[in-house]
């Protein structure tokens, strides 16, 4: 049975730039102050570390410090903890968005568009395979920053999912793109999108000021901020998005083509 609700807490916070375990202590501490039911939580992109293209200095196995941090807290708080980071596998780099549940299990999507005009590309291989987590009867696509840009890559075939969740380092120069396409993504896709982005500066000039968000299945604005640091809670209802999905069938109509 599905759950009627599902909590989303969105912490938009600075990172320290490659700093690890100053990231690390001072998520604790804001995951430590939730004081919601925490069911998701999520983390913006490469938190720990900030946007680097430092991959052979930074990057982690899926046994190392941050991975295994992400699981404790897991288990600490008894909730989902989603975010990206640097990791190696095989000899190659991944920004890796990680899905560690309480119970111990680790699911990940690894970033399908990179961030060429940034050196993306150079540093690290791009996956190819889309990610459908589940919680609680909710089953949630997860994205990566620049993933926002291409709509077919996140295209709701039929009702194949119910949130989309993107974490991101998005500068502030490009915020209008990252506002309008979060909320072109949960119209189109009839689904919840939820972005959480930093804020802060980082040593290439690059500002950051959040505008994290969560946009209802119609386009309708449920939270945003702007410029401070923020942690909250959203409470998505099943209820609405049922009613969306009824009273506006446009999936129905959607064009057909195959994803990998």
């Amino acid at each position: 049975m599905a759950g009627q609700h599902l909590n989303i807490t969105l912490i938009q916070s600075d990172i320290v730039w490659e700093d690890k375990a100053a990231n690390l202590k001072h998520y604790e501490e804001i995951i430590a102050g939730i004081k919601e039911t925490r069911h998701v939580v999520v983390l913006p992109e490469m938190f720990s570390t900030g946007f680097s293209m430092a991959p052979e200095r930074l990057a982690e196995p899926m046994d190392g410090r941050s991975v295994q941090w992400m699981a404790d807290m897991a288990v600490k708080y008894r909730c989902i903890l989603t975010g990206s980071l640097i990791i190696e596998e095989e000899g190659k780099y991944f920004n890796r968005m990680l899905w560690v549940q309480p119970d111990g299990r680790i699911g990940f999507y690894d970033k399908r568009h990179l961030f060429a005009y940034g050196g993306e590309d150079k540093h690290y291989t791009p996956g190819d395979t889309r990610q459908i987590a589940s919680v609680n009867g909710w089953r949630i696509n997860m994205l990566v920053c620049y993933d926002l840009r291409f709509p077919v890559w996140a295209r709701n075939k039929g009702e194949e999912y119910d949130v989309i969740i993107y974490v991101a380092n998005w500068p502030s120069q490009r915020s209008t793109a990252w506002k309008t396409l979060l909320q072109a993504r949960a119209i189109e896709n009839m689904s919840y999108v939820i972005g959480v982005n930093r804020i802060g500066e980082d040593p290439k000039g690059n500002i950051y000021t959040g505008d994290s968000s969560a946009f209802g299945p119609l386009g309708e604005t449920l939270w945003q901020q702007t410029g401070n640091a923020a942690c909250h809670t959203i409470t998505l209802d099943r209820e609405a998005l049922q009613k969306a999905r009824t009273n506006f069938p446009f999936l129905n109509d959607a064009d057909a083509f195959i994803l990998p």
